[in-house]
């Protein structure tokens, strides 16, 4: 990790309208959890797993997903200010391993932790509802991190295509085709999230057994294809 790019792209990430939407999302998920306390969702394992299950597994996070990865890398690329930094002794995949970082610290901080306070809200700790699915949060969070981070390099399409990919194959392909779940980070989330929490609600489809290769698999090959289309980038100028 370079320390002097990571400290560009979280000022270039933190001091744009991207913190605005970076934080519109948690909130709302903080504020359904509120809503449901309030009016009668307080204690029910019911009401909190289709909340995790539904927003803030299957609809905050991958947007939070695109917002982060595609942000640590595309605007540099849209606007030029990239060959700036590729002029710079620094390696390419270096480069693409901090983004990468940035990335997943940031859907750390604004999807695992109100992931884990929203459910908190409405259960406590009971059946591990919370833990679960923070921690399910967090590594799918890190793969979305990757994923999006490659889309911002590979296409001047990143934020249309990861909103179509978002929407349409995690939010509603891979939530209802059994066969297509297999190949769904959110389920994965999920399959995770289930192995922690004792939810006699919460459901999957998934095994660990290949969620968890699953996740390491996707999330180091999107780095080092990204690291990789970095320096072909850096030597042709094709973008």
């Amino acid at each position: 990790m370079n320390t002097v790019v990571a400290g560009i792209t979280y000022r270039a990430l933190l001091g744009r309208r991207r913190i605005v939407l970076l934080l519109l999302l948690p909130l709302a998920l903080i504020a359904l959890a509120v809503m449901l306390r309030l009016f009668g969702g307080a204690n029910d394992p019911h009401s909190a797993e289709l909340l995790m299950e539904k927003f803030a597994i299957g609809t905050m996070l991958p947007l939070l997903g695109l917002i982060a990865g595609t942000g640590v890398i595309a605007p540099e690329i849209d606007d030029g200010t990239i060959i700036h930094l590729m002029s710079k002794p620094i390696s390419r995949p270096v480069i693409a391993q901090t983004k990468f970082l940035v990335g997943a610290s940031l859907l750390a901080v604004f999807a695992a932790v109100p992931t884990y306070f929203a459910a908190w809200l409405l259960v406590g700790n009971e059946d591990d509802l919370a833990v679960g699915f923070a921690l399910g949060a967090l590594v799918a969070g890190i793969a979305y991190a990757a994923v999006f981070l490659l889309l911002g390099i590979i296409t001047r399409h990143a934020v249309t295509i990861g909103i179509i990919y978002a929407l349409l194959w995690e939010t509603l392909v891979g939530s209802f085709v059994p066969g297509a779940q297999k190949f769904s980070i959110q389920q994965w989330a999920n399959t995770i999230a289930d192995q922690i929490s004792d939810n006699p609600f919460l459901k999957t489809n998934v095994t660990l057994g290949f969620a968890v290769p699953a996740l390491i698999i996707v999330t180091l090959g999107a780095v080092l294809w990204a690291g990789q289309r970095l320096r072909v980038f850096a030597l042709t100028g094709d973008e």
